[in-house]
């Protein structure tokens, strides 16, 4: 089980990535906005908001100054998606974007490519659950059943589940589907799968 300070190096590296791949995202350079990352980051800021009893000072300290980071990436790149989808982007901002992706990508390990067409995908790892859904406000039981398969992975890979909640899982499904069928299908499909032993959540256009 990690320790707080582990945790929170996590977050950090998260808030990092999250910061590159939304500037990835917006200068063209990823195929989609990084809500993994920022589901992850959630769920961590989430948890010690409640226990902050538990973080001393130096810990409620730094924790407090990445709880504020994200709240302001979150907010700067949310007004930046609303603007992409009214079409109200500036002129140029992807062909700058892209140049700033370029120059993080010397330092940083290149980011993961996108993935295949459907047809050239790699079978499901075994004992994937999969679920595909065009509307998650109106199939809560769906959503119901992709959480409880995440739980399960979960506690089978010996993960922490404490800070996951249905409420936020059910937001996250919302936005991850909302910001993939945004003129490119009519479902979005997830799966919880275990890869090297580490339980992932993945979510593709259908």
């Amino acid at each position: 089980m990690p320790t707080v300070d582990e945790e929170l190096n996590a977050l950090e590296r998260d808030l990092r990535n999250m910061k590159i791949e939304y500037e990835q995202y917006f200068g063209g350079g990823r195929p989609r906005p990084p809500s993994d990352t920022v589901w992850r980051c959630e769920q961590v800021i989430k948890r010690y908001s409640e226990r902050g009893a538990e973080l001393n000072f130096s810990q409620r300290y730094r924790f407090n100054t990445l709880a504020s980071t994200f709240a302001k990436y979150n907010d700067m790149f949310r007004k930046k998606m609303k603007a992409r989808e009214e079409g109200r982007e500036v002129k140029h901002f992807g062909a700058a974007a892209r140049e700033i992706a370029a120059q993080r990508a010397k330092s940083a390990p290149p980011p993961p490519p996108p993935p295949q067409p459907a047809s050239r995908r790699a079978p499901a790892a075994a004992g994937a659950f999969t679920m595909a859904t065009s509307d998650p406000a109106q199939e809560g039981e769906k959503v119901q059943k992709l959480y409880d398969a995440l739980l399960e992975a979960k506690k089978k890979a010996g993960e922490k589940t404490d800070g996951l909640s249905l409420d936020s899982f059910k937001k996250f499904v919302s936005s991850k589907t909302h910001q993939l069928k945004a003129g490119k299908g009519k479902e979005v499909e997830f799966a919880v799968s275990t890869e090297g032993g580490q339980v992932k959540l993945k979510a593709r256009v259908k």
